[in-house]
C-alpha cells in the first residue's frame, strides 16, 4: 500500500514547539550531553554501492544504529537522554540553581534521583534505554512489557536493575497500564509515544534522536534526495523528518514513512488525515514497530514533513535482513534486526514498482538514506531468520 501526503498541513513550517524541540540548538545540546556518556561514539554510515547500482540510483547510505551506546538500537539516544534531562530539571528545581551534566554523580544530585521512579511501556528497545538511563543516574525504573515481548528482550532490560511488569494484551495496552500505575504511585512516565496532555517528555525522547541525523549529515558527501524511515508510533520518523526539514529547508529530501502492513497506524492516519487507531490483528515479525495508535506529536510533525506513506509485508522485512547479512559485490554486511532494515525494505519495494518509483521521483541521480534502527536485539530470532549468528555475519564481512 502507498499514499502520497495530501494533508492540509503538507510541507508547511513545523509548529513552533516542535521546531524548538527538533531544531539545531536542541540537537547541539543533545550532542553535548552525549559527550558525557560512556561508550559514546558516532555510529557508522555504511555505503552500499553495489545495491545502489542494482537499484538504479546513485547511492544508498545506511546509518547503522545497531552499535549505539552498547544497547544495539537508536532508542539508546532517546529514553536515557529524557531520563537524564528530567533528573537535571528536578535537581535544578530542588537545589535552586542550574545543575549541569557534570554534577549527575554528586551526592546531592544522587539523593534527588534516588527518590525518583521512571516508568514506561516498551516492545524492548525503548525500555532498555529508559532502564539504562535510570541506572546511570541512580533512579528506579519500572518497565511494562506486553505479552508479545520475548523473554530474551525482557532479560536484556532487567539487567539494568529495572522492575519488569508483564501486561496482558498489546503494546497499546501496556502503554495504558503504565500510565495508570504511574499516576497511582507518583512515578514519572517516560514514554516514546504521546497522547492529549502528554507531549513534552515524548518530545525530549525524539529530541535525543536528532543526534543520529546530525552525524549522518556530517558523514554523507552531500545531503540525501530521498529518505525512507520505518515507523511504529512515529517518533524516529518524525525526528528525522523534522530535523531535516529545519536544517535543509527547501533542499529537504523526499521523505517516505514505512509501516508494517499488519500495524499500519501511520499509513492509515495519513490516509484519513487525522490520527487513526487500527484494529489489532495477526502479530508482525517487525516487533519493534507493532503499534496500533500513532503518537500525536509525531503525526503533527509528519503531517507537515512526510511526502509519502507506505507499508511493507512480513516477507519484505525478512528478505532485507537476509540481504543485508549477505550483501552483493563488495558491499559491507549490516546486522539488522527484524525491524531494523524496514526503511531499506520500503525503498526496495518502491524502486521495484514503476508507479511508486515515478511518484517519488526516484532516478539515477537519487541519493537514498535509510536507518538501520536496531541490530540483532533478539539474537535467537536473528539466527533463525538469517541462518548465522550476528557475530558470524560481521566476522565474514570483515574478511
Amino acid at each position: 500500500m502507498f499514499t502520497l501526503n495530501t494533508h492540509a498541513d503538507y510541507r508547511r513550517p513545523l509548529d513552533p514547539a516542535d521546531a524548538n524541540t527538533l531544531g539545531i540548538d536542541a540537537a547541539t545540546n543533545v550532542e553535548a550531553h552525549l559527550k558525557h556518556r560512556e561508550h559514546n561514539r558516532e555510529t557508522p554510515l555504511v555505503s552500499l554501492p553495489a545495491l545502489a547500482a542494482e537499484s538504479g540510483v546513485a547511492a544508498i547510505h545506511v546509518k547503522d544504529e545497531g552499535q549505539r551506546l552498547g544497547l544495539g538500537s537508536f532508542k539508546a539516544l532517546g529514553g536515557a537522554y529524557a531520563v537524564i534531562r528530567l533528573v537535571l530539571e528536578r535537581a535544578t528545581e530542588e537545589l535552586g540553581r542550574v545543575v549541569e551534566m557534570g554534577e549527575l554523580q554528586s551526592p546531592e544530585v544522587r539523593k534527588i534521583s534516588g527518590s525518583m521512579t521512571v516508568a514506561c511501556a516498551t516492545d524492548g528497545n525503548h525500555g532498555r534505554s529508559v532502564a539504562q538511563g535510570a541506572q546511570l543516574v541512580g533512579a528506579k525504573a519500572a518497565i511494562f512489557v506486553h505479552s508479545g515481548v520475548s523473554d530474551e528482550r525482557v532479560a536484556a532490560i532487567a539487567r539494568f536493575g529495572a522492575e519488569m511488569i508483564r501486561v496482558a494484551g498489546s503494546y497499546d495496552d501496556s502503554v495504558k497500564e503504565a500510565a495508570r500505575v504511574a499516576d497511582e504511585r507518583g512515578w514519572t512516565i517516560v514514554s516514546d509515544t504521546s497522547w492529549p496532555g502528554y507531549e513534552r517528555i515524548p518530545g525530549l525522547v525524539m529530541q535525543g534522536y536528532t543526534a543520529l541525523v546530525r552525524e549522518a549529515l556530517r558523514q554523507m558527501p552531500e545531503p540525501p534526495t530521498h529518505v525512507f524511515i520505518q515507523s511504529g508510533v512515529g517518533g524516529i520518523a518524525a525526528a528525522v523528518a523534522g530535523h531535516l526539514a529545519i536544517v535543509l529547508d527547501e533542499r529537504r529530501p523526499v521523505f517516505t514513512v514505512v509501516d508494517p502492513a499488519r500495524a499500519a497506524c501511520l499509513f492509515e492516519t495519513a490516509r484519513a488525515g487525522h490520527p487513526v487507531t487500527v484494529p489489532h490483528g495477526e502479530s508482525t515479525v517487525m516487533a519493534m514497530l507493532e503499534c496500533y495508535e500513532p503518537s500525536l506529536v509525531a503525526w503533527r510533525i509528519l503531517s507537515r514533513t512526510a511526502d509519502a506513506f507506505m507499508t511493507v509485508d512480513e516477507e519484505d522485512a525478512i528478505s532485507v535482513m537476509r540481504r543485508l547479512a549477505n550483501p552483493i559485490g563488495k558491499d559491507l554486511a549490516v546486522v539488522a534486526g527484524e525491524s531494523g532494515g524496514v526503511g531499506l525494505a520500503g525503498f526496495l519495494k518502491a524502486v521495484a514498482d514503476p508507479k511508486m518509483k515515478a511518484a517519488l521521483s526516484i532516478g539515477p541521480d537519487s541519493l537514498i538514506f535509510v536507518v538501520n534502527t536496531e541490530g540483532a536485539t533478539d539474537p535467537a530470532l536473528y539466527r533463525e531468520v538469517v541462518g548465522r549468528s550476528p557475530e558470524d555475519v560481521m566476522s565474514w564481512s570483515a574478511q
